[in-house]
Parts: C-alpha cells; sequence; structure tokens
C-alpha cells in the first residue's frame, strides 16, 4: 500500500506541472539608483532688487521601493514569453525659499498624487516600465524551472522639481511672495523694535497662514505643470535570469526574477542603476 502510494507520488512529480498561462503580482525594488541633490538654494525668479525666489531639492541614493504585475505564457515550443509592468518610486525633499532683506522663509513643497498610493507627501520621482521578454528554460526540472532571457522596454518617468521646472510655475504666486516677503518683514521690525511677544506672535501667525496658501497654490500648479507634461517615454531594452516554481495540481506559481537594463532616457539629476529584481506569486493554469 505504501510502495504503490511512493510509486503515485514520484509519477506525480515527474509529470509536468507547468501551466500553459499565468498572471501575479510582485515585489521589485530597483537598486543603483541616485538622484543627486542640489548643495545650496538656485534662484528660480526675481520679484524686485530686495525680494527673490529660490528653490533646492534633495537626492535620493540606493533602493527605489516598487511593485509590479506579471504575465507569462508557456504554450510555445522551446521558447517562453513575458509582459511585465514595474512601478518604482524615490522620495526627495523640496523648497522654495522666499529671500528679502530682513529674512529668508522656507515653503516645503508637497505634491498630493490623486489616484496613486502615495498621496499627499514630499515629492517623489517615479520611474514605469513595461517589458516583453523572450525566456529559454535552462533546464526541464517538474517542479523547478529556471531560465534566461532578454526583451524590449519601454520606460516612462515622471519630472524633477529643478529650476527648469518651477521656474515656469512661480510667475502665478509673484505677488503672493512679494506680500510674505513683507509680512515676515513686519516680523522681524516688531522684534527689533520690542514690540510684546503677543504681537510677535500675531505678526508670525498670519505669515505663517500667508505661506501656507502660497505652498497650496504652488502645490497646485505643479500638478497641473505635471499633467501638462506628461511623462518623459523611450525605449531600451533588458536581459534577465530567474525562476519559476510549481507544485503538480495545484494553481499557485511562485516566481523571482534579476532584471538588468540598458538604454531609457532619464532626468538628468537620476543616475539609474539599471537593476531590479522581482519576487511574486501568481495565478497559474
Amino acid at each position: 500500500m505504501n510502495f504503490k502510494a511512493l510509486i503515485a507520488a514520484g509519477a506525480l512529480l515527474a509529470s509536468q506541472s507547468f501551466a500553459i498561462i499565468g498572471i501575479g503580482g510582485h515585489y521589485a525594488p530597483g537598486f543603483g539608483t541616485k538622484m543627486k541633490g542640489m548643495d545650496k538654494p538656485a534662484d528660480i525668479a526675481k520679484i524686485d532688487d530686495n525680494t527673490g525666489i529660490s528653490l533646492q531639492h534633495g537626492g535620493f541614493d540606493g533602493t527605489m521601493q516598487g511593485f509590479g504585475f506579471k504575465l507569462w505564457v508557456d504554450i510555445l515550443p522551446i521558447i517562453d514569453v513575458e509582459a511585465t509592468v514595474n512601478f518604482q518610486f524615490g522620495s526627495y525633499d523640496a523648497s522654495l525659499f522666499v529671500n528679502s532683506e530682513k529674512s529668508v522663509q522656507e515653503i516645503p513643497l508637497e505634491v498630493e498624487l490623486g489616484g496613486t498610493p502615495f498621496g499627499k507627501a514630499n515629492p517623489k520621482f517615479v520611474a514605469m516600465n513595461g517589458d516583453l521578454s523572450i525566456t529559454y528554460p535552462i533546464t526541464s526540472l517538474p517542479i523547478i524551472r529556471p531560465y534566461i532571457g532578454g526583451g524590449v522596454t519601454y520606460y516612462l518617468n515622471s519630472f524633477v522639481l529643478n529650476q527648469k521646472f518651477t521656474s515656469s510655475i512661480v510667475e502665478g504666486v509673484k505677488q503672493g511672495v512679494d506680500d510674505l516677503a513683507k509680512a515676515y518683514g513686519e516680523v522681524a521690525d516688531a522684534k527689533l523694535n520690542g514690540e510684546s511677544e503677543e504681537v510677535v506672535n500675531q505678526k508670525l501667525q498670519a505669515a505663517n497662514t500667508q505661506a501656507s496658501a502660497i505652498g497650496e497654490n504652488m502645490k497646485k500648479d505643479i500638478q497641473t505643470k505635471a499633467l501638462d507634461e506628461g511623462l518623459n517615454t523611450s525605449i531600451g531594452g533588458h536581459v534577465l535570469v530567474g525562476m519559476r516554481a510549481k507544485l503538480p495540481i495545484i494553481p499557485i506559481a511562485a516566481y523571482a526574477n534579476f532584471k538588468y537594463y540598458f538604454g531609457g532616457d532619464y532626468p538628468s539629476e537620476v543616475d539609474p542603476g539599471n537593476m531590479t529584481v522581482e519576487v511574486g506569486v501568481g495565478l497559474a493554469i
């Protein structure tokens, strides 16, 4: 009885366990990508001889977090086909500075990305790609399917809040910035003139309210400008090595890929690492 069960189990494992088609989701971090930050604020607009606006943004160095989805087809002889979409993102800080002869006021920039998982937060550089890959199985193990391959990649990436981008949207807030500089100037004068702490705090609160309003207006202008500009697109390619694992009968498969990318256009501040790992599970039928 036990001997027959062992024979049946062995035959089951020896049979082909891989499905014709599968679809899955995966964790997809990108490695080595760097975004260069600005060492100091750079001027982007001048209000008058005593007042101006400058910008400074930070950067990131290391891993971009990401996720993706995959569709694979194993019905073709000798080769398999994969279609993959990945989304990766890295956060950075960005601020406007209102410079006057009496004060320098920082206005942090936040971007509300409606309809995305990020919500209202620090600006993010977002990189997306669509891969069409052809893979060749290295060996024909019954449960584990290692393979190598490559294919074409369609790249999409977002803007960076740099001088060029922000200088085109500050025109709408110039008057507000001028008023803000005067408001903070009044705060400085109140301190110098020895006015009461209550008066100084009232003036400071009013100035901070103006700064928040300017920040909200800038956020809206950034979103409008981003929609007008759209995403930067380009075409390149990739090579990969990976494996899928699936037990017989059970319609669930696990997979892992390492991909190296080449080609593709990025903003000048971004140095792509070109390496991505995909680790996920999917439905295989």
